[in-house]
């Protein structure tokens, strides 16, 4: 079958109304790349069927990868967990391969099946679901919810109903879950149809979240100082300028590192099937590190692969068993590239009350069940700006893997988790609130998690 003989004789037209180029062999394989990616993470991650992922993650995605996914034909494996994208008659298909708790990683392009064996595993026994369900929230599900009084009841229950309306907090929006809670109990609660309590979705960009909380974490056990540069071994040749990037500036997107293109489209990895340090540890300088901001998921994504090489064998298993299982989040996978570096700048897969878990754990500054997880110092950290400040984007500030919102409603020191497609969660500190969304909103839509933030708190009243 001609693959590009095929895309072009559907006619698509690309989101500009103008008829595509034939595309190029890479775009086809970065296109595979994607196909296969989510129909892997969807099936084995999510537990969704391929009329769902179609639905869900391959539409409304980038307009140069939408018009190519039709065409290029995918077998999913579902006794091997592996998905497979034919693009080109001369190479391999693109191949994803699921893997207990580190969920999908794929290939490189050209790489066949023997590769699959080379990918890591980690051999860390899974917890028990259901006994950890058991437990009292919010290590487990029991006791989570604490409906407020009736009249505020309804006014949250309305507010709710204006998230989940496609036009009610922005454009063209596509709610899958919110819910609201206070005094760390959940005091409002919805999903979409066919979610629930348990269903995963990637978290995209929240994820860089997830990687300050890590580093938090590695910091509080003496393992990382987060002042100190990061610890990449490609930068230490002598004489390398970058080999003075902190972990600090990474997490601040201060780094002054060059994007290769837009900072938050990183294809290589996420679809191309590289690494992260032959990628993201690549990159050169372009400014001085600290002089300005450039919100890249490489800086993110270097965070990470820093906390790795300083842990050393402890790597793959450290955020399960120092972070999620601590605060309850059985039910996040957290990806790697196919050299085991964990890609924790989006492909992490969660479900909503995870990230409400996450958000608590800002909420009660760094302590859970009793156990401080976080420096003291940890949330102030995080939710402070300091160094290179983003331009144009009004009211919004950056802190350190954290987006800052101000303005009108908005009570000081509140602080957000930002993710693709809608993923939201807004801690309040003020209120003791964290609010969490999560959605499969199109490119051309929109929410905006500060009108949502200040709907909630209008419902709560004082």
């Amino acid at each position: 079958m001609n693959l590009r003989a095929a895309w072009l004789g559907l006619g698509l037209l690309l989101a500009s109304g103008v008829q595509a180029a034939e595309p190029s062999p890479h775009q086809l394989a970065l296109a595979a790349g994607y196909k296969a990616a989510f129909l892997c993470s969807d099936s084995f991650n999510a537990g969704q069927g391929e009329a769902a992922i179609a639905a869900n993650d391959l539409s409304g995605i980038y307009a140069e990868v939408q018009p190519l996914i039709a065409a290029l034909p995918a077998v999913i494996d579902r006794a091997a967990k592996t998905v497979s994208v034919t693009f080109d008659a001369s190479l391999p298909p693109r191949i994803a391969a699921w893997r207990p708790l580190l969920g999908c990683a794929q290939l490189p392009v050209g790489a066949g099946p023997e590769a699959l064996t080379k990918l890591p595993n980690l051999t860390l026994a899974a917890p028990n679901l259901a006994a950890g369900d058991a437990r009292p929230w919010p290590q487990g599900d029991a006791g989570a919810i604490q409906r407020p009084a009736p009249p505020v009841a309804r006014r949250l229950d309305a507010v709710i109903d204006t998230a989940f309306s496609p036009d009610g907090f922005g454009k063209a929006a596509a709610t899958t879950a919110v819910l609201v809670l206070q005094h760390d109990r959940i005091i409002a609660e919805r999903y979409r149809a066919d979610f629930d309590l348990h269903t995963p979705q990637r978290t995209w960009s929240v994820a860089k979240s997830l990687t300050a909380t890590l580093v938090g974490r590695a910091v509080a056990l003496g393992k990382v100082d987060v002042n100190a540069p990061a610890n990449i071994p490609e930068w230490r040749m002598p004489g390398d300028p970058r080999a003075g990037v902190t972990l600090a500036q990474l997490l601040r997107m201060n780094s002054g590192l060059w994007s290769n293109g837009p900072g938050a489209r990183t294809d290589a990895v996420y679809i191309g099937g590289q690494s992260v340090p032959e990628t993201a540890a690549a990159m050169p300088l372009e400014a001085a590190p600290g002089s300005r901001f450039n919100y890249a998921n490489n800086d993110i994504m270097l965070a990470a692969y820093s906390v790795r090489t300083a842990l050393g064998d402890d790597a793959l298993a450290f955020p399960f068993t120092q972070l999620l299982w601590p605060l309850g989040m059985t039910r996040t996978t957290l990806e790697t590239d196919w050299q085991g570096n964990f890609i924790l700048s989006s492909q992490v897969w969660t479900t909503a009350r995870d990230l409400a878990r996450l958000g608590l754990l800002y909420a009660n500054n760094g302590v859970a069940a009793g156990q401080r997880l976080l420096p003291t110092d940890w949330a102030a950290f995080v939710a402070t700006p300091a160094g290179a400040q983003p331009a144009d984007r009004g009211d919004v500030g950056y802190g350190a893997g954290f987006w800052l919102l101000r303005g009108a409603g908005i009570p000081s020191g509140t602080y957000a988790m930002f993710g693709n497609r809608g993923q939201y969660v807004v801690i309040v500190p003020a209120r003791d609130i964290v609010i969490v969304r999560r959605g499969y909103d199109p490119v051309s839509g929109s929410f905006d998690p500060a009108a949502l933030t200040r709907a909630v708190l209008l419902a709560l009243g004082s």
